[in-house]
């Protein structure tokens, strides 16, 4: 059995740039989401509100289509 180490690496670059990607697009959107507050809504806060759900939405996007890769069918 052979290793191919460039795309060992070529895997582990992707795995981790996609890791870094959710982890911010989480973060930004648990930041909008507090930004929008509870008070009543201005434009602004509209504004933080779907900023947030985009990034919770891209989020779930790449765990759903990481599960329809690794499951069969």
């Amino acid at each position: 059995m052979d290793v191919k180490w460039g795309n060992l690496g070529s895997v582990f670059g992707a795995s981790l740039g996609i890791t870094i990607a959710v982890v911010v697009m989480f973060s930004l959107g648990v930041a909008a989401w507090g930004r929008a507050g509870s008070g009543p809504r201005d434009g602004q806060e509209k504004a933080a509100l779907a900023v947030a759900a985009l990034c919770f939405a891209a989020c779930l996007a790449v765990a759903a289509y990481g599960i329809d890769v690794i499951v069969p069918g």
